[in-house]
């Protein structure tokens, strides 16, 4: 036990501490273009991420497209619970139902993934990646604003980048060597800009109604483990792998949903905000459960 608990504390201190540093950033006013720094994860982290590992073969193509069935089956899951507990609660769908589908597997899934469980961990965390991005273009514009932004999404490098990287694994092709280099080097800045600006973004959300953030924070968990369990009982897959794909279920809600959100139901943006943040700080106590107990690889 002692030795998985050193385990749990390697992979999610560093990943707090730069949470914290960017949650620092924001109270001291520090500069920091989230904009800017969203858009260089957007278009050069996450293409690069996704290119340098797959190109290596981290994943097999036949694996990672189960990886990508099984990502989208989380957000179909996390989706009708999630719609059973807001008509329940008399919630509105428009605001809640999609922060409660898409979850972080960018800022928080990825790194943690990629500490606890090596390359391996971070190829299928971008099968996740891949299918929450592509969600939220959709899915999570469409709920707040009455349609999906598919021009955003066509222009979204990361969709060429799989494309591409898919090609190169079912043709067991080669990047050339400095083209290869350069992709590990882009790929290094994803991760620490996205922990920063996760922190930067929670300290400046506009946060209401902590009580209902704190039920619906638990209920987002108790569905994430009824998804896993799910999800588990129909795959049959690599134990890490599975173990990779249980530890994805338990993320908190994305960041990214909660921008349409306040941009068209803007009345409802508090409340989301809380249960976003909530959801967050959560994870702290969650994600070391769950490596401790069920995602042990």
């Amino acid at each position: 036990m002692a030795v998985i608990f050193d385990h749990v504390v390697n992979v999610m201190l560093p990943v707090l501490l730069c949470v914290l540093l960017g949650f620092g950033l924001a109270r001291i006013k520090a500069p920091f273009d989230r904009k800017l720094f969203g858009a260089l994860v957007a278009n050069v982290g996450y293409p690069a991420l996704i290119l340098s590992h797959l190109a290596k073969e981290h994943i097999q193509l036949h694996t990672f497209l189960i990886v990508m069935t099984a990502a989208a089956g989380l957000v179909l899951l996390l989706g009708l619970l999630g719609f059973l507990v807001l008509r329940v609660l008399r919630l509105p769908i428009k605001a809640y139902l999609a922060p409660m589908m898409l979850i972080n597997v960018g800022n928080i899934g990825f790194p943690v993934a990629t500490l606890a469980f090596g390359p391996e961990g971070a190829a299928v965390a971008i099968g996740f990646v891949v299918v929450v991005l592509v969600a939220i273009f959709t899915i999570g514009q469409a709920l707040p604003m009455g349609r999906p932004d598919l021009a955003t999404l066509a222009r979204q490098p990361v969709v060429y980048a799989v494309v591409i990287a898919l090609f190169l694994l079912a043709t067991g092709l080669k990047l050339p060597g400095p083209v290869d280099q350069s992709l590990t080097i882009l790929a290094g800045l994803a991760v620490p800009v996205m922990l920063l600006t996760l922190g930067h973004s929670l300290a400046t959300l506009e946060i209401g109604g902590l009580v209902r953030a704190f039920f619906l924070s638990a209920v987002h968990i108790i569905n994430g483990a009824i998804a896993a369990f799910v999800l588990t009982s129909i795959l049959t897959l690599d134990s890490k792998i599975e173990s990779v794909i249980v530890l994805l279920c338990f993320m908190p809600p994305s960041v990214a949903s909660y921008l349409a959100v306040a941009q068209y139901q803007p009345d409802d943006a508090p409340g989301v905000a809380g249960f976003i943040f909530v959801s967050t700080i959560l994870t702290l106590v969650t994600l070391p459960l769950v490596l401790t107990f069920w995602a042990t690889g």
